[in-house]
């Protein structure tokens, strides 16, 4: 067998070309032989086919480069559970757009690690500033973000934040009007750090916390959520040591103000100051895309002198838009924000963000190894990037998010988010005006319950697994106070209506009678 060539450098282009014919072909065939959103016959029997079409993976002698792509990639598409398919609608798993497919190539041909900079020197720099622009659209210019002092006691006016937000569309920072406050440098600017996704960034979220509880309180940090936040809080408060979270109920899907208001003042003992507390709130719920009330939240946790973080892993993108950024109207006001753009982003996994409004409050993650980040490096000018994250070794990820966001710009973005989220209300309107079928709620973002009208959970659970087994469509489930309701999570900005109508005769198709 003739040495493989690599796939860097500049021979590494002529090397790739016949083999990323063979995956394509590969990828178009094995998605025409599904002829569907997934395999049909379940695990087994897809697990059986792969194995066929695979044999062994690792022979004594090889099968060559254009064998092994072709038999394996096949069999994954062949297998695939395809987010293209629009009735492929289960999860927040998104069909990636071909531009961002193609620059991820890019990022793995040049294979920069972004844990020093002398392995990723045009990479760091990319995702310094990606990242910055990324979190101004959290923290917008002129926004109060967290400027008031989150060390002032509860009630203090250093605690309130400013009152000069602005309204209208963000402008980018490069056309801010004269009249504005002078841009913040260095380490008072919003920032985020590029994750895996949102269980990273909450993670980090809580992390950042909890270093600035310990430096100020001897108790541990309480994390306070609702029974709608995602399970990522409850993990990452486990990983990190931390106190059960105190959950509350969300009876109608969102938290509401007066019960985080109890439980805040029932933490706080008479005549003590009580622990430190973390409220984490929502910006689209796994199970309904519900937004918790945030202004309310952020006032709340003002007045006890709680910080804040929320989970826009789901709704996040919303701020690309003129028609929908409204509903996070509060967002600026958290320590910490998750994103995710491999949801409302169209982005191949992982495409993960935790924004702040200042690099300073980034510190708690700074970490030395000598290797990396000598002193002395440091102050001869080479970027520092182990506190960029808690990973060493890390993709270039960024690199996908800079060629979609560049390419489509804001208002290009905002049409594929405004595109999906009105596919929402389209397939809520077709439930609605159904005899046969029940709708849960009007969709907030682009997630729809419904069931057969009287189904009980048992029908729903079966309904579901049909369409899973026969490969005809793949619809998520939810479990709410009126029992178990099937999920379309749509988030292919393509769908239409006849492929929304056509998704309701196959539930109404696999309904037990």
């Amino acid at each position: 067998m003739n040495t493989p060539p690599l796939a860097g450098g500049a021979a590494g282009p002529d090397a790739l070309r016949p083999l990323l014919g063979t995956v394509l072909d590969a990828l178009r065939d094995g998605a025409e032989a599904r002829s569907g959103p997934l395999p049909a016959g379940g695990p087994g029997r897809v697990a059986a086919r792969l194995r066929e079409a695979a044999g062994p993976v690792l022979p004594e002698t090889g099968s060559g480069a254009h064998e092994a792509l072709r038999t394996l990639v096949y069999g994954m598409a062949e297998g695939a559970a395809d987010p293209a398919d629009p009735h492929c609608a289960a999860h927040l798993h998104c069909p990636p757009l071909a531009l961002a497919a193609a620059a991820d190539l890019a990022a793995a041909v040049l294979n920069p690690s972004m844990d020093s900079w002398d392995q990723a020197p045009a990479a760091s720099a990319l995702e310094a500033r990606t990242a910055r622009e990324l979190a101004a659209l959290v923290y917008p210019y002129g926004a109060p973000g967290c400027t008031y002092d989150s060390d002032a006691p509860p009630n203090d006016p250093a605690r309130s934040p400013r009152t000069d937000t602005p309204t209208g569309p963000v402008r980018p920072l490069e056309t801010a009007p004269p009249e504005a406050p002078a841009r913040p440098q260095g380490n008072d600017r919003p920032d985020a750090l590029v994750t895996t996704g949102g269980t990273e960034s909450n993670q980090l979220g809580l992390l950042l916390a909890r270093e600035h509880a310990h430096t100020r309180h001897t108790e541990p940090l309480r994390v306070v959520c609702g029974a709608n936040a995602h399970h990522s809080i409850h993990r990452a408060a486990w990983l990190l040591g931390l106190p059960e979270p105190l959950i509350l109920p969300t009876s109608n899907g969102t938290l509401a103000p007066h019960t985080l208001h109890t439980a805040l003042t029932d933490l706080r003992h008479p005549g003590t100051p009580g622990p430190p507390v973390l409220v984490c709130a929502t910006a689209g719920t796994t199970d309904t895309g519900a937004i918790d009330p945030l202004p309310a939240l952020a006032d709340l946790a003002d007045t006890h002198g709680a910080r804040l973080h929320v989970d826009a892993a789901y709704g996040g993108p919303l701020l690309f838009s003129d028609t929908h950024r409204s509903l996070l109207t509060g967002l600026h006001r958290a320590h910490t924000v998750t994103l995710d753009l491999h949801k409302l982003g169209w982005q191949p996994v992982a495409a993960g963000l935790l924004a702040v409004p200042a690099t300073a409050h980034l510190a708690p993650l700074a970490h030395r190894a000598a290797y990396l980040n000598a002193d002395d490096d440091t102050e001869a000018g080479l970027p520092d990037l182990l506190g960029r994250s808690l990973r060493t070794t890390r993709r270039p990820d960024v690199l996908k998010m800079a060629v979609t966001l560049k390419a489509l710009g804001r208002t290009g973005l905002a049409d594929l988010v405004d595109r999906t989220l009105a596919a929402a209300r389209a397939f809520a309107d077709l439930i609605d005006a159904h005899p046969a079928h029940e709708l849960h709620s009007r969709p907030t973002l682009s997630t729809v319950l419904f069931r057969p009208a009287g189904a009980d959970d048992t029908t729903v659970a079966t309904i579901r697994r049909r369409l899973l087994h026969r490969g005809r469509a793949v619809l998520g489930r939810a479990a709410t106070p009126t029992g178990l309701w099937l999920k379309a999570t749509l988030l292919n900005p393509y769908t239409t209506t006849d492929d929304l109508t056509s998704l309701l005769k196959l539930v109404e198709g696999h309904t037990p009678r």
